[in-house]
């Protein structure tokens, strides 16, 4: 099988991004390219689409220096972990010295912008896809994310 380059991947999301779809999954052998012009925000895969791939191990997520002690093992009853819907570069802020999208305490909606994911150059919004308030920051500004990483922690409305 070949391989896709970084030039290859641009390319398609070039396509897409003129294109009428909102969305793209590509999966040549154990390869999968996820591009989602909106930036998307979370939205389980179907399992008949993972069924014959193998599951990816979790990768561990670097704490944060701020992060409270609670961020420790899983959410809580009552919290969700927002995953990153793709792998890239986490960026919390807008832009380097803006305040953060939302940080501990902050209320959320679904649609409510968290981070920004970059990928190639192009800057992927991600939203919250859950209402509740902020309880714990898990992803590290400024480092790579996997791709089903939590990136945020809220208890749930």
């Amino acid at each position: 099988m070949s391989r896709l380059s970084g030039r290859d991947i641009a390319e398609i999301a070039k396509l897409l991004d003129e294109s009428q779809f909102s969305s793209l999954d590509l999966r040549i052998g154990d390869f999968k390219l996820k591009i989602r012009r909106d930036g998307g925000g979370y939205a389980p895969v179907s399992d008949d689409y993972e069924e014959d791939a193998p599951a990816p191990s979790p990768s561990p997520s670097p704490a944060p220096a701020a992060a409270p002690a609670a961020t420790s093992g899983g959410p809580a009853a009552g919290e969700v972990d927002v995953p990153a819907p793709l792998l890239g570069n986490y960026y919390a802020a807008p832009r380097p010295g803006e305040d953060p999208f939302v940080a501990v305490g902050d209320s959320v909606t679904e649609d409510t912008t968290i981070a920004i994911i970059e990928v190639m150059k192009l800057m992927n919004p991600i939203r919250a896809g859950v209402s509740g308030t902020v309880s714990a920051i898990l992803a590290e500004n400024g480092k790579p994310v996997e791709e089903g990483q939590a990136l945020i922690r809220v208890k749930v409305a």
